[in-house]
């Protein structure tokens, strides 16, 4: 059964009707993916892009997707009427792994172009992604937008950690835990040893730069300390991995202990990266998803991209809103006077 319950040039459209969508920022489209797992059918799909590598996944998956370029040259008068508008403004200028340059970073000012195109477009639901941020930037977004945001980990719906805040015009609710561990999404490899066969040894970890002094203490702001690369084996929350990122280091599988290991690259600790299947899977992507694109291009296109899971629940909010309000307008119909004409 469709899905597709909105409403079509102020009348309430016949369900089943398919629906226009423009996706800003649109990566790989995980969006895209998430509407076809909500069940939510698409007439025309609007991407604005400009990475070539991830248009090229797109276009793999979805190729009736019709790429529109830069956001600063989308105009509203360019598009049919648009349904529902989605987008996840790019979040290095905001996160805390950045430098938080905030709306300073002309990454970061493209949030703008997301409230340029909500006025203009004029879209009946919308939604935006974003990383946990400084309260401050996170306040000027929710002025613009009108909205506060919602804080959900993705470690409900995957096996990942991955917190993200999510303005909408629809009521968000958080989702049920579905119980996903790391060692289910792990490939069958050995790319370690026999005892990192599925995880069921294997510890998440990342590699950071530190320095360190002669005690292994941390002397982060002394620079006439060297840096050294270190595999930190963390405790807590085992059964999810570390939020993929762009850089692949910052998310790796170890046979170490808890605990921080200096020097992983001269010393040639044990660890492997995740494979481009195991990425797409803690993305809640199909294997194959990323197969048009290298490894390395697999690593920035997941680490930017959207967790599917959350963004099919989402959608899901977003279905049982409009019923909701759909069975009111026919309420609200049906109670109306009727008007007598004639004599």
């Amino acid at each position: 059964m469709s899905n597709n319950i909105f409403l079509s040039g102020g009348k309430i459209a016949d369900v089943g009707s398919k629906i226009n969508v423009l996706s800003l920022f649109d990566g790989i489209s995980c969006g895209q993916v998430a509407l076809e797992k909500a069940g939510i059918e698409v007439d025309k799909y609007f991407a604005s892009e400009i990475d070539k590598h991830a248009i090229k996944v797109t276009q793999a998956n979805y190729p009736n997707t019709i790429q529109i370029g830069d956001v600063t040259k989308v105009k509203a008068n360019d598009l049919p009427n648009i349904n529902l508008l989605i987008g996840g403004s790019p979040c290095q200028g905001f996160s805390f792994s950045g430098k938080q340059l905030n709306f300073v970073d002309p990454r970061s000012k493209l949030f703008f172009e997301f409230v340029r195109l909500i006025k203009e477009v004029k879209p009946k639901y919308w939604l935006l992604e974003n990383v946990v941020m400084k309260q401050e930037y996170q306040d000027v977004i929710s002025q613009h937008l009108g909205v506060e945001p919602v804080k959900l980990n993705s470690d409900l719906t995957s096996a990942q950690n991955r917190v993200r805040l999510y303005w909408a015009n629809f009521e968000i609710t958080e989702p049920n835990n579905q119980g996903i561990k790391l060692e289910d999404v792990l490939e069958d490899t050995e790319m370690i040893g026999p005892s990192a066969i599925r995880g069921r040894r294997l510890n998440k970890a990342t590699i950071l730069g530190r320095r360190l002094d002669e005690r292994g203490k941390r002397q982060d702001y002394d620079k006439t300390v060297p840096i050294t690369q270190c595999l930190e084996v963390r405790a807590t929350n085992r059964d999810k991995s570390n939020c993929l990122t762009t850089v692949a280091k910052n998310t790796v599988l170890t046979t170490m202990s808890i605990g921080r290991h200096p020097d992983a690259f001269n010393k040639k600790l044990p660890y492997r990266n995740y494979t481009k299947i195991e990425r797409c899977r803690l993305m809640n992507l199909p294997d194959n998803y990323c197969n048009e694109i290298s490894l390395n291009q697999t690593v920035k296109a997941t680490g930017n991209g959207w967790e599917v899971g959350m963004i099919t629940h989402l959608f899901n909010c977003l279905i049982r809103q409009r019923a909701r309000e759909e069975k009111n307008i026919i309420t609200d119909y049906m109670h109306e006077p009727s008007i007598k004409t004639g004599t």
